[in-house]
Parts: structure tokens; sequence; C-alpha cells
């Protein structure tokens, strides 16, 4: 049975761009008040605009979500501006390559402390008092690549894979008060993730830049996917059908496929295969 989240309070983290703007923007058409968080005030002035078009409302709230006590004042000012927050959705995230072992230990540091502790941070800052009103949803944005594990992405591909276990472990726990939980896990879409991504190699930031440009679906399509999904309390989402595809192979054929994803980065072809792939939007 789906759910109704109209006239929702919902919170976005890293709502000033890309999915997180996307996925407020679906959301406002179901009349939601949205909490649009980012440290970008300029992105978010220009969501709130498109959100208010499109038949929603609410406020920007400038947060920087790897600081706890932030996040935290964040839940404070919501639930006392609001009484309450029906949808929680930690968006918010950055991207960096390189072979584990050359990648700055500063790097890893940085990503995690966005993509990690930022889903940490918002979860601790609110799920206890969205227990209380025995409702509710939450959308944790991972990656394809917390399942696919892919060469030279090490920071990335285990900060996405913690918070797939992270929402997992949510979804057992959260059942009995009635809050869903679901995890986006996308492949290539378009977006400003790579605006500030961290690399060692040129190489990883071409291919990085083709896999964006040749995305298969938009923003905003992947947010209506994500919506509808929530509506239905679906635990996973992959939006991108070749994605679920290479999912589906990693589950079956493990030996197969860690062999060919082996030979793709020790072989001297294996950038160009990968480039090519992405150009075709896998």
């Amino acid at each position: 049975m789906d759910k109704n989240f109209n006239g929702c309070v919902s919170v976005i983290t890293g709502a000033a761009s890309g999915i997180g703007r996307e996925l407020a923007v679906v959301l406002a058409r179901d009349r939601c008040t949205l909490v649009l968080s980012d440290i970008n005030r300029e992105g978010l002035e220009k969501t709130l605009e498109l959100v208010e078009k499109a038949g929603g409302a609410g406020e920007v709230y400038i947060c920087d979500v790897s600081d706890f006590d932030k996040v935290m004042g964040m839940a404070d000012h919501c639930f006392s501006r609001w009484g309450r927050v029906d949808i929680l959705i930690n968006n918010a995230g950055v991207a960096c390559t390189g072979v584990t072992g050359i990648l700055p230990m500063e790097d890893w540091k940085w990503l995690f402390s966005i993509n990690f502790w930022g889903v940490i941070h918002g979860c601790h800052a609110f799920i206890p008092r969205m227990k209380k009103q025995n409702r509710g949803h939450i959308l944790n944005v991972a990656s394809i690549a917390g399942i696919i594990s892919s060469p030279e992405m090490g920071p990335y591909n285990t900060s996405k894979a913690a918070v797939i276990s992270l929402s997992e472990t949510l979804r057992s726990e959260l059942a009995p008060v009635n809050i869903g939980v679901s995890v986006l896990c996308p492949s290539h879409i378009k977006t400003k993730l790579l605006d500030n991504m961290r690399y060692t190699d040129e190489d990883q930031r071409i291919i990085a830049n083709t896999g964006f440009d040749h995305a298969r679906i938009t923003a905003a399509k992947a947010a209506e996917i994500t919506v509808a999904a929530m509506k239905k309390n679906k635990l996973y989402i992959i939006p991108q059908g070749p994605a679920k595809a290479v999912w589906l192979w990693k589950r079956f054929a493990p030996a197969l496929f860690f062999a060919c994803m082996s030979r793709l980065t020790c072989a001297t072809w294996g950038k160009k295969a990968m480039l090519q792939l992405n150009r075709m939007g896998f």
C-alpha cells in the first residue's frame, strides 16, 4: 500500500543542487513543507524557488553535515518550528578517487566526514524524535558504487557500502514504530557531485566525468522514481536498469564478476574499456 506524503514536513541535506534539489521539487508537488539544507545558500535559494513553483513551501537552513552539533541544531530548529519531521533525506555527499595507499589520508577523512558521518549525524539527531511520532520515512542516499566496489574508488565505495548497511539495520530497528527506510543506489546521474571531486590521476577524472556526461537518466527522473519507491516503502532503490543488472551479476556470479573487475584493473586496455562503458551510460 502506498504511503501518503501529502503535506509532510521533509528535511533534505545536500539540497542546493542535483538529486537533493530534484527530490525537493517532487515532494513539493505533494504540498510538502521542505527544510532545505546545504552549505551553499545561493543554491538553496534557487531550490526554494523551484519548490514554491511546484506547490510546496519551506525554508533554507545552512548546515555542514560533518559537524554533529550543527546537525543537532538543525533538528532542534525543525522540531521547534514545524512540530514534527515526517521525511528525513540524508543526501549530502562528495567524491574522490584514487588507489588505496596512494590517495592521501586527508581525502579519506574528508569524504567520510560527509558521506558517512553526515548520514550518522542526521540519523542520530532526528530518529529519536521521529520515533515518538510513530510514523515517518528515512531515505539515505548511497550509490551503486557501494554494491559493486569499482577499483580506484576505495573511499567512495566504502562510505556508500556503510550507508547501505546502516539503512538495512534501520529498516529492522524502525519497523516497529512505523518508520520506513529506503536507500538510493544510483549509478551515473548528471549532478554537481564531481565539481569538487578529489583524485590522484587525470584518467580517473576523465572516466568519472564521461559517465556523468552520458548518464541515461536525469536527476529529475531519478527523483520521481525514488519518491514513488519511497511511497511503496521499498528498501533498495536502483533507478537504472544496467545498474540493477550489474548488481544481480555480482550476487549470482561473484567469482566471475571480480575476475572481470580484476582484468579491468590489471590490463593495459582496462581504463579504455571503463571509459567506453561510461560512454554507454553504465
